[in-house]
């Protein structure tokens, strides 16, 4: 723990949030962007325009602000006091964010295949992924804030 953290604690959970805000938009948008990649022919201008938009988005938004959620979320941590290390909710809420950090690098990866014309999954496999980080968000804010066990 690091105690000179303590009088930051106000600060750090308000960049932690808003960076979490950015990422999780990005992380709802760029699934959606998928679906809609998956409308156009591969190599068509409309394809190329989604392949920028994608690019742009993981690469100045979403990856960023992710490392920007991990960052002040690892500083939180080491806070004496914020964390009960034997409370199981604080688990679950990390086994939640691992899996939004692993529904970030398959997107980086869907984005990867589009780039190349590459994509293997249809519209209906980017509608249903399109739910997953809003499941995990819905797991990691219940546990902060309720703390059920």
């Amino acid at each position: 723990m690091i105690g000179a953290l303590q009088p930051w604690y106000l600060w750090l959970k308000a960049f932690h949030i808003i960076a979490l805000i950015a990422w999780m938009a990005a992380t709802f948008y760029l699934p959606r962007l998928f679906v809609y990649h998956c409308q156009v022919t591969a190599g068509s201008s409309e394809s190329e325009r989604f392949k920028v938009m994608e690019r742009l988005l993981l690469r100045a938004i979403m990856t960023p602000a992710m490392l920007a959620t991990l960052l002040f979320g690892v500083l939180l941590v080491l806070t004496p006091g914020v964390i009960d290390w034997s409370a199981g909710w604080w688990h679950v809420k990390l086994l939640a964010v691992a899996g939004m950090f692993a529904f970030h690098g398959c997107c980086a990866r869907w984005r990867s295949d589009f780039a190349r014309d590459a994509n293997r999954h249809t519209e209906r496999f980017y509608r249903m992924a399109n739910e997953v980080p809003t499941v995990l968000m819905i797991v990691i804010v219940i546990m902060v804030v309720v703390k059920p066990f």
